[in-house]
């Protein structure tokens, strides 16, 4: 057993999951989100009440590994040990079921013995994910004193944000911006307007990025990062027009060449820069050719 949580210790800290202050000090949480991820990656796994989709299911399990869920190592071991919804690996597989003997789970030993013996691999799914810049602090932005501002479950939506934000190429303090302006952190906020959850999705942007559950915080998180890449690449990393562009539509910004005449847009757009004052963002220019009128776009003041 102490050679066992020598490896996982390894394991862990190569993925970026021990020795870190956000585990011991929200290790409850960890496991209610963990549950509720294995859920979902459980109903896309199987098609339990959603299209059977073991890609989607491999990344959640990645996601709820992250957590420190036994549950979630288990499972996506055996995907991968049964190539299912990612490519077949035993190495990846022993990993996952040796990380989880050691969390005490019940057949992971047996499993890890079908497999074959622990070599020290770990998934790409759960290394640390580079990106192509390094995100900035040079504005010394006290992280810790806002989120000691803010009650436990808006402050394990602001975790949720910072940590899915660099998976889709934003920088955390945008994305932060856009989820404070929208709703607070608030995971059950429903506008007039029927836009919901945290990064305030209409119904058709939620369909448009596949988000199948709008009041859940994850896919919401993840579903608003995904149309803020997609605008970023879209208008070629203009902050502000990307922005204007989540709240009003890429299409009227396109109809107005630039941020368009709406107070609440304009306002929407200063209150943004404010929080993340830089005009431009790095961006994927494979997701989505340039707005066809960017030449003409020019930035109204807000």
């Amino acid at each position: 057993m102490v050679r066992m949580k020598k490896i996982l210790s390894v394991v862990l800290l190569g993925i970026g999951l021990a020795g870190t202050a956000h585990l011991a000090t929200a290790a409850e949480t960890d496991v209610a989100d963990g549950r509720q991820l294995v859920e979902l990656a459980l109903a896309y796994e199987h098609g339990e009440g959603v299209p059977r989709e073991p890609e989607r299911a491999a990344e959640l399990y990645c996601d709820a590994v992250r957590t420190g869920s036994a549950e979630a190592m288990y499972n996506l071991g055996w995907m991968y040990a049964n190539g299912r919804g990612v490519g077949r690996d035993d190495g990846y597989a022993a990993t996952l079921f040796e990380m989880a003997m050691v969390k005490g789970h019940g057949g992971a030993e047996k499993a890890r013995r079908l497999v074959g013996d622990y070599t020290g691999a770990v998934p790409e799914c759960l290394k640390a994910r580079s990106v192509e810049w390094a995100f900035s602090t040079r504005d010394g932005w006290d992280t810790q004193k806002y989120l000691a501002s803010l009650p436990e479950r808006k402050k394990r939506v602001v975790e949720l944000v910072t940590m899915l934000a660099p998976r889709f190429s934003i920088e955390p303090r945008l994305a932060l911006a856009i989820a404070t302006t929208e709703s607070n952190f608030d995971s059950n906020a429903l506008s007039p307007k029927n836009a919901m959850g945290v990064m305030q999705l209409i119904p058709e942007t939620a369909s448009r990025f596949n988000v199948k559950d709008s009041f859940d915080p994850v896919e919401n998180i993840k579903g608003g990062l995904a149309y803020l890449r997609w605008l970023l690449a879209y208008y070629r990393g203009n902050v502000a027009l990307a922005v204007a562009g989540y709240n009003a539509g890429e299409g009227a910004v396109d109809r107005y060449r630039g941020v368009p005449p709406y107070k609440e847009t304009q306002n929407y757009v200063k209150r943004i820069l404010a929080f993340f004052p830089r005009t431009e963002h790095p961006f994927d220019a494979r997701l989505v050719g340039a707005s066809p009128a960017l030449q003409a776009l020019k930035v109204v003041s807000p």
